[in-house]
Formats: structure tokens, sequence, C-alpha cells
């Protein structure tokens, strides 16, 4: 166990009670995802604290990526019963052959349980290093303003709402709070691996930075709610141009090469994050709408993305799911 000495700068029972209050109704069903880090554990004292225990529930997901993960699944059973708060733990298998990498792997496994065993919100407890560290990744890997937004406050996955009660809270304000409230957690020893990127950004980039610029995690948090808002304006614009060219499931071609190039790109973004799709990197995406302006009547651009593809037939330009 990690701890730090100060005491909290904020009343965080407090800002959490307004976060939900401003989001749910007071007997709204909602579960916390319970790593056994310090971070999940202060989220679910809170949250039990508040007097949710009745419409609380936690979910554990265990990765069997470390030799700890059954220690640090007994730790959360024995944490939640404490509580008397219900606990659900899943085991699932990370298929180390998708390409994405191991921690984007982990990380759609865990969703994945999300998504099947949440009553319908789903309370994480991201905090503002994570979200400093999110935005500096994403700029890295060249992303645009959805990227450079970072971690979303609230979003809605599938039928899931994702909830951040906690992401512009400093992590040393958690630490104390958890000092404070006699808390013991997990620590996950693959947090040092300096080879891990978001380690690396963590341990050292950031570190790095702060040491030239103290605010720089706050201001990168800062600017991500900057981008959030540009974001959310360029959605706006999406919608209106779906307004103009689409119809149920397709689009009319005509209409989308009366749109400009970045508005084209802007609108089919917007309609893959709409579906769930992953969108593609900016070169693929690039060179399609260029297909999509130029090409001749008897042309048909397709563009084949994981979740399925974006085809030409009929004058329209459908989305096709995958099988």
């Amino acid at each position: 166990m990690a701890a730090s000495r100060n005491s909290p700068s904020v009343d965080l029972p407090q800002r959490v009670g307004a976060f939900l209050a401003a989001r749910l109704a007071p007997d709204a069903p909602l579960a916390v995802g319970l790593s056994g880090g310090c971070d999940s554990v202060v989220l679910l004292h809170i949250l039990a604290g508040l007097q949710r225990v009745g419409q609380l529930q936690a979910i554990h997901v265990h990765h069997g990526l470390s030799p700890n993960a059954d220690a640090w699944a007994a730790f959360c059973s024995d944490y939640c019963r404490r509580l008397g708060v219900p606990l659900s733990i899943h085991e699932v298998t990370i298929d180390r052959a998708t390409g994405l990498g191991l921690e984007a792997a982990a990380r759609r496994a865990r969703y994945a349980v999300f998504a099947d065993a949440a009553p319908g919100s789903l309370l994480l407890a991201h905090h503002r290093g994570d979200q400093a560290e999110t935005v500096l990744f994403n700029l890295l890997r060249g992303a645009g303003v959805t990227g450079a937004a970072g971690i979303p406050v609230e979003r809605t996955r599938g039928g899931l709402r994702l909830l951040r009660p906690l992401l512009d809270i400093p992590r040393r304000d958690i630490e104390a709070y958890a000092e404070a409230s006699g808390l013991d957690w997990i620590t996950d020893e693959s947090n040092a691996d300096t080879a891990l990127t978001r380690n690396y950004l963590r341990h050292e980039a950031l570190v790095g930075l702060s040491r030239r610029f103290p605010a720089a995690e706050a201001s990168l948090a800062q600017a991500a709610a900057n981008f959030a808002e540009a974001a959310a304006l360029l959605d706006e614009l999406a919608e209106l141009d779906w307004q103009q060219v689409g119809d149920g499931a397709s689009a009319a071609m005509a209409g989308l090469r009366r749109l400009t190039v970045p508005r084209l790109k802007n609108l089919l973004r917007y309609r893959l994050r709409c579906l769930g799709w992953q969108v593609p990197v900016a070169s693929r995406l690039d060179e399609f709408a260029r297909q999509l302006h130029s090409a001749a009547p008897d042309r048909h651009p397709e563009l084949q993305l994981p979740d399925g593809k974006m085809q030409v037939a009929g004058g329209r330009l459908h989305w096709v799911p995958g099988k």
C-alpha cells in the first residue's frame, strides 16, 4: 500500500454526491468498476458512505495477466463484504492477436464485461492524472479534436452509461482521502513498467514536464475540456449535415459531394461513433473521402473496417455491419 501524508484539498464525498445528484435519480441502480487500486477503492468507499448501498454493486474484472490476479480478486471480495456491497467477479481471456497491444486488448475485454454486467450506469474512478496522460498520449499519436478531448466525464457506450465523478480530482487528493479513511488498496506491479506507454508518460514524461511546468497536469486537463467543447460543436455540425443528406442507415451521394472534404470527414467520423464503430486512421479516411468526392457514377468505393464497411451502392453511401 502507498499513501499520502497530505489532507484532501476538496470534500470528495460532497463533490461525488453533487455529481450524482445532477445526473441520476436517488434510487437509480449503478455499479462501480473495482480494480482494487486506490482510485476505485476510494470511489466505492465514498458511494457506500453516501447511502448508495442497496442501489450499488461492484464489478471486478479478473484479467489473469498478473500472478497476483487471484489475490486482487480476493482483496476486492473482502473489501466489498465489509462495505456490504455486492460484488461480481468476471474472469476474461485477453486476445493478444488482435493487433491492439496488450493495454488496449485488456481495456476492450474489460468494457465488454461492463456492458454485460452493469445495470445501466457504471462509475469509473479515472482522475485528473489519467486525463492528462490520455491527452498527451493521443496528441503524440496525431489524434484529432475528439482524441485530444481525452476521457469524457460522461459517455454512453451501447446501452451503458459511463460516469467518471473523479475526473477533475488530482490523485494526491484521492490518496489523502484513502489515508484519512484508513483504507488499504492493492498496487499492480505492472504500473511501474515504463516499457508500457502509459506508464512511461506517467512516471517519466509528465514528471519531467511538471518540473518545468508545475501546472502541466491541470493544464492538460483544461485543454481536454476545451477540446471536448470543440468536439461537441463539430458533432452538432455533423448532425445538421446528416439531417440534410442522411435517411435511415444511408446517405445520398449527391448531398455528400456538396460538402467540403473537412465537413465530409467530420460527418463520416460522427456516424461511425454513433454506430459504435472504430474510426479508421486519418490516412484511410482521407483517401476514402477523396474517393467519395471524385468517383464516377459507375464506381462504388468502399472502406472495410473491423466493425463492417462503408460502401457506395445505388447512389447512396451505406454502413453495412460485419457478420
